[in-house]
């Protein structure tokens, strides 16, 4: 078994190797990846019993919520590239000393963002064009999730730290433990106390019969143990990193904020332009009616287990490539990005093809409304002809991140979604519908790994890091 401490010892690795080294950091980060898309599918189809306004109101926000989370997740990068680096390198102690400071760098931002996500709760789903059946739970799912922040970041920063580390299998494992809480929070809160038949016994299972409210306070404590749990390992059993017992000042420091500033400035702001444009779909979205939102938001859900095994690449990429950037090994760094790139199209474009043949039967166990199922299998099939290009973006982009590189790939993923999906999906809606809106997100993704591709090949990335 290939040992990514050869990275930094400077020893030859050869193909077979880099493989190895691809496919074990590979394999976690994606079972992590699919756990937590996991969760909102589950989310999704508990909530989806319901009825139709239950679901359209956590649909609703789901693109908002992605928003406040993609921008504090964003923050943690920036800390943990430079911890890749560290390591790298060899200099443990540096990595330890970064890591104290993005605690204290990460809290305090995400109790900001919290503040503001807070106060637009209750006007956000009206400026979404939410009807006022739909309105009140959204704002409270919203509520839930963004008053929780601060620990969902710990999350985001501890799984961050160790992925780059090289430690997959913890964040992995935790992940798949934290998708079974939700599973076990949400079924007691969700849904009233009621009875089972079970072998011709009659079993009365507690509920607390929270509905939306319960899908949120069950994931969010699910989420909150994790977060606990991976911290209190990377603090204290993680040795390359380990801050337990060591003297050292969580003071954040310029020098070290301005390089996470560097590589998480354009990625939030990416991601913020990002997720508004998928505001702004959901605003496209909204005139066509309920079932067109509720199909949206399940659709999104369904899909994205196609292109989460992407991000979980992405995110090995981004270590391999970070410790390889780190030990100035370039050609070893360029190597490890088009073998990831690689590796992540074929995963996918296997992926496209199953969600293709099985749309029926992912939307079915979703929601008992046909009429919900039927947008939502025509927009999933449609979505599957874009799967291969999409993965050579997202794991491109974790390439460019290992090295530092993220202003000219944010600059690349805003232009692509504001300037081809969004104009699309305004002249197709208001003629094909849900589906015009679809087919303008396979479109505009086709687009988007096109650039990638041409930058990754190009090699200006490997110009533009730390």
């Amino acid at each position: 078994m290939a040992d990514i401490s050869i990275i930094q010892s400077g020893g030859k690795v050869t193909f077979g190797q880099q493989l190895k080294l691809t496919a074990q950091l590979s394999w976690p980060a994606m079972m992590a990846q699919l756990s937590s898309i996991l969760m909102q599918y589950i989310d999704a189809s508990m909530v989806g019993q319901l009825g139709a306004d239950d679901s359209a109101a956590v649909g609703l926000v789901s693109t908002s919520l992605w928003l406040f989370w993609g921008i504090c997740s964003a923050v943690t990068v920036g800390f943990s590239v430079q911890v890749a680096h560290s390591i790298g390198a060899g200099d443990n102690e540096r990595a330890r000393d970064i890591l104290r400071q993005a605690i204290v760098s990460c809290i305090v931002f995400s109790l900001i963002v919290s503040v503001i996500g807070a106060a637009i709760s209750v006007p956000l789903p009206h400026w979404l064009g939410g009807t006022e059946s739909v309105c009140q739970k959204a704002t409270v799912y919203f509520l839930v999730f963004v008053l929780a922040l601060p620990l969902l970041t710990m999350n985001y920063l501890a799984g961050g730290m160790l992925r780059c580390v090289g430690n997959m299998k913890i964040p992995g494992g935790l992940n798949v433990m934290m998708c079974l809480l939700d599973i076990v929070f949400n079924f007691f809160l969700i849904f009233p106390t009621h009875r089972l038949e079970v072998a011709g016994t009659v079993v009365t299972l507690p509920g607390a019969g929270l509905g939306v409210l319960g899908a949120a306070l069950g994931t969010v404590s699910a989420e909150i143990i994790t977060a606990g749990t991976m911290m209190w390992y990377l603090c204290t059993r993680e040795k390359a990193i380990a801050i337990r017992g060591t003297v050292g000042s969580f003071r954040p420091r310029r020098s070290v904020l301005r390089k996470a500033l560097k590589v998480s400035a354009p990625m939030t702001l990416e991601h913020a332009v990002i997720c508004g444009a998928q505001i702004a779909v959901t605003v496209i979205v909204a005139p066509l009616g309920i079932m067109a939102i509720a199909a949206n938001a399940f659709a999104v859900i369904a899909e994205s287990i196609c292109y989460m095994p992407g991000y979980g690449i992405g995110d090995a990429a981004t270590t391999l490539v970070g410790q390889s950037y780190g030990a100035k090994r370039f050609d070893l760094a360029k190597r490890f990005g088009y073998i990831t790139v690689g590796l992540g199209m074929v995963t996918m474009t296997a992926m496209g093809i199953e969600i293709y043949v099985f749309a029926p039967y992912v939307m079915e166990m979703m929601t008992p409304v046909e009429a919900i199922r039927d947008l939502g299998v025509e927009s999933l099939r449609i979505e599957a002809f874009a799967e291969p290009m999409f993965a050579a973006s997202i794991v491109a982009y974790g390439v460019m991140i290992g090295v530092g590189d993220t202003i000219v790939p944010a600059v690349m993923n805003f232009g692509s979604i504001w300037l081809v999906r969004l104009p699309i999906a305004a002249v197709l809606a208001p003629t094909m519908g849900l589906a015009g809106v679809w087919l303008a997100m396979c479109i505009e993704l086709c687009f988007r790994g096109i650039i990638f591709l041409w930058r990754l090949l190009s090699g200006a990335w490997l110009k533009k890091g730390l």
